[in-house]
């Protein structure tokens, strides 16, 4: 595991558990949100899948459960992948309260095992800020391409690089030159929700923020054909760009 990987890691598991009970009820408090409407739980990113029954998903930086749970409830075979055990936690635990099985693969992203999980998923998905924490895009997105079947999708949704130069989610990050490579040390995305003086205490993540051009060109030069690239606006301000989701099919 490289050296920024096991810092992350320690920043994900930093009071995860107790953060994810905090904002999101216990597991049996959520459990029952996901299993009343799983659709309605996966918001605006159901548009993006086809079908749900029999697909095999890898929900990539999975975290705790939020879109898997409700996955698997539609019918996917669901397996998360995720560095922190206390994501695992979290959601193995709602996934057991909402009567529905996933898998979670406690890992470093860029060390799945492909003797596994090779050519295996039919969808490979990921939402809500992933691409930063992964130094190589080319190393990620090459991932991605290895664990799909042929024909397989990817459904990338992430936050929109815009983000680098306006904080329209109100993520509490600094702003830097859009066209900036710059890897450096910041809060992790829970921090801004602790008092002070816990914040202070709080591990920290390495960051690689893309620009738009570097997603899409590495998707393509991984062997992905573009299918579709969606903006989305911000929570905060509506007039403002906030994520993005790019959907690609393995060539």
């Amino acid at each position: 595991m490289k050296d920024y990987s096991r810092q992350n890691k320690e920043a994900w598991e930093f009071e995860a558990y107790e953060f994810w009970v905090k904002t999101s009820g216990p597991p049996s408090d959520r459990a029952r949100k996901d299993v009343a409407d799983p659709v309605r739980m996966l918001k605006w990113h159901a548009d993006y899948f086809d079908r749900y029954e029999g697909v095999r998903i890898a929900n990539i930086c999975g975290s705790c459960g939020k879109k898997a749970i409700p996955l698997a409830l539609l019918g996917a075979e669901v397996t998360i992948f995720d560095i922190s055990e206390a994501n695992k936690r979290y959601a193995c635990e709602t996934a057991e309260a909402a009567g529905v099985h996933i898998d979670f693969e406690v890992c470093d992203i860029l060390e799945i095992d492909l003797n596994r999980y090779q050519n295996y998923f039919d969808v490979v998905f990921m939402e809500g800020g992933v691409l930063h924490y992964f130094h190589d895009i080319d190393a990620f997105m090459k991932m991605m391409h290895a664990l799909l079947k042929p024909g397989g999708k990817m459904i990338c949704s992430d936050f929109h690089p815009f983000t680098k130069i306006v904080d329209s989610l109100k993520m509490e990050q600094p702003a830097m030159s859009y066209f900036s490579t710059e890897i450096f040390e910041g809060e992790m995305a829970h921090a801004r929700f602790y008092e002070e003086e816990i914040r202070r205490q709080m591990p920290r993540c390495m960051y690689r923020k893309y620009t738009i051009s570097e997603i899409l060109n590495s998707i393509l030069r991984n062997g992905f054909c573009l299918k579709q690239f969606d903006e989305h606006p911000s929570w905060e301000n509506e007039k403002l760009p906030g994520e993005f989701t790019a959907v690609a099919v393995k060539l």
